[in-house]
C-alpha cells in the first residue's frame, strides 16, 4: 500500500512524514522544500505476529508494511504548471490514497503561502487543482475515442467507455471528486484504468499546535463536515509533537504521550484509517520459520489470497487450512486445535477474515 502525503506547502507534512517514518525528509520554512518525493516504508504494528512467534518459537517475524510518499507542497495553478505543478501531479498518480495534511494552527513564525490559516480554503485549493487536472485528462481520452463512437464503428467495451467519461467529465464541471461516481464491476476496471487523481480516497490531516484552541477545534470540526459530505476519513494531531516522540526511547515516550493525554501515535492513527478507507484487512502465515501478515481488500477470496503469496499457489489452489488467531492462541498448539475441530477446511468460496491463519495447499 502506498500512501502520498499531500498539502499545500508549508502545512506541515515533511514534518509529519519525518515523524511516521524517521526517514529524515527535509523540513525548512519556504515554499517547494519538498522537490523530489522522499518515500518512506512503515511497517505494521500488530501484537498478534509477536504473540504468534512466541508460539512457535521462530524470531522471524515480517510485519505489513504501508509506503509514505512526501511529495512537493501544490499551489493554485499547479495543474496548469505553476510551482512544481505537473511534476507533483505525476507522483500522485502512483499512489493509493492520499493523505491530505491541512493547517489548522496559527503561528506568525511559519509563513502560509496565502498569509492566513483557512483550512477549508486550503482544501479547496488542492482539490481544485486536482478536478482541473482530471479534466485535462478525461477531455483528452473523450477526443481520443469521440470520432469512432460517432462514426458508428465503436464496440460495446468502447461506447461504455464514452458514456462514462462524459459522467465523470459532468461531475467534474461541477467541481466534485471522481469518486462520487458509483460504479461498480466492469463500470469500475473501466474507470480504474483512466487512472484519475480524484478517484483516489482520502485521509485528511487536521494539524494542530501541542495545545489546542477554540480556533483549532472549530478548524477540525469543518474539516470533518467536509470529509462527511464525500465518505473520506479524518484524524488530528501535532506533526511536530509526532516527530518529537518519534525520537524519544520507548518507556519516555509512553510516559510523555500519557502526560500529553495522546492514546495513539499519528502513525497508528493513520494505518488504522487508511485500513478502514481502502477496506483492507491481514491474513497471517505462521510456522517455525517465519510469522508474516498479509494485507488483502476485504471479501477477498482463499484463492485470490493464496495468489498474494505466490501466483502458483492462487493457480494450483486445492484448499486452506484456517484457524482463527484466538482460538489458536486460547489452545496453545495447531495440533490441538485440530483436535479440537477448530480447523477449517476452506475451499475457493472461503471469504477470508481479518486475523485468519492460513496454511495453503496447491499443485501446480
Amino acid at each position: 500500500m502506498k500512501l502520498g502525503v499531500v498539502g499545500l506547502p508549508n502545512v506541515g507534512k515533511s514534518t509529519l512524514f519525518n515523524a511516521i517514518t524517521k526517514a529524515g525528509a527535509e523540513s525548512a520554512n519556504y515554499p517547494f522544500c519538498t522537490i523530489e518525493p522522499n518515500v518512506g516504508v512503515v511497517d505494521v504494528a500488530d501484537d498478534r505476529l509477536n504473540k504468534l512467534a512466541e508460539l512457535y518459537n521462530t524470531k522471524k517475524i515480517i510485519p505489513a508494511q504501508i509506503e509514505f510518499v512526501d511529495i512537493a507542497g501544490l499551489v493554485k495553478g499547479a495543474s496548469e504548471g505553476a510551482g512544481l505543478g505537473n511534476k507533483f501531479l505525476s507522483h500522485i498518480k502512483e499512489v493509493d490514497a492520499i493523505v491530505h495534511v491541512v493547517r489548522c494552527f496559527k503561528n506568525d513564525k511559519i509563513i502560509h503561502v496565502d498569509g492566513s490559516v483557512d483550512p477549508l480554503r486550503d482544501i479547496n485549493t488542492i482539490n481544485m487543482e486536482l478536478i482541473l487536472a482530471d479534466i485535462d485528462t478525461v477531455t483528452k481520452r473523450i477526443d481520443k475515442i469521440k470520432k469512432v463512437v460517432h462514426g458508428g464503428a465503436a464496440d460495446l467495451a468502447t461506447q461504455r467507455e464514452y458514456e462514462l467519461l462524459n459522467q465523470i467529465f459532468d461531475l467534474l464541471k461541477t467541481e466534485k471528486p471522481a469518486r462520487l461516481l458509483e460504479v461498480e464491476g466492469d463500470d469500475k476496471k473501466i474507470v480504474d484504468s483512466f487512472f484519475l487523481i480524484t478517484t483516489k480516497p482520502i485521509i485528511y490531516v487536521a494539524n494542530t499546535s501541542d495545545e489546542l484552541d477554540d480556533f483549532q477545534i472549530s478548524n477540525i470540526s469543518l474539516i470533518k463536515d467536509m470529509a462527511a459530505a464525500e465518505g473520506a476519513e479524518v484524524i488530528s494531531l501535532c506533526a511536530k509533537t509526532e516527530e518529537e516522540l518519534i525520537d524519544m526511547p520507548a518507556e519516555d515516550r509512553e510516559m510523555f504521550m500519557t502526560e500529553l493525554g495522546i492514546d495513539s501515535s499519528g502513525l497508528d492513527k493513520l494505518i488504522v484509517a487508511s485500513y478502514h478507507l481502502l477496506g483492507l484487512i491481514s491474513f497471517i502465515t505462521a510456522g517455525e520459520k517465519e510469522v508474516r501478515a498479509w494485507t488483502i481488500k476485504k471479501g477477498t477470496l482463499a484463492p485470490q489470497a493464496a495468489g498474494k503469496i505466490h501466483t502458483d499457489f492462487e493457480r494450483g489452489f486445492i484448499r486452506a487450512d484456517v484457524v482463527k488467531y484466538d482460538d489458536l492462541i486460547t489452545l496453545g498448539d495447531y495440533n490441538l486445535c485440530k483436535e479440537k475441530g477448530k480447523i477449517i477446511s476452506a475451499g475457493k468460496e472461503y471469504v477470508v477474515l481479518d486475523g485468519d491463519i492460513m496454511l495453503f495447499k496447491f499443485n501446480v
